[in-house]
């Protein structure tokens, strides 16, 4: 998963991570990947429409965002 994050911030695209927050709800938000370290992901979120800070740990999963037709 690192990888593709870091991937994806090398190239400045936009990600789709399905995300645990701090009350144990998934939530799902499209973001660009701005920086990476040990624990953290800081990224722009879509959804919030603001830099956030992302936990790697509740991370479950992240992917390309599809594209409409």
């Amino acid at each position: 998963m690192i990888g593709f994050l870091t991937s994806a911030m090398d190239r400045k695209e936009k990600i789709m991570i399905y995300y645990m927050d701090s009350d144990n709800n998934v939530t799902q938000r499209i973001i660009r990947v701005v920086d990476i370290d040990e624990e953290r992901v800081l990224a722009y979120c879509y959804y919030r429409k603001q830099v956030r800070s992302f936990k790697l740990n509740n991370i479950l999963s992240c992917g390309p965002v599809k594209r409409s037709a």
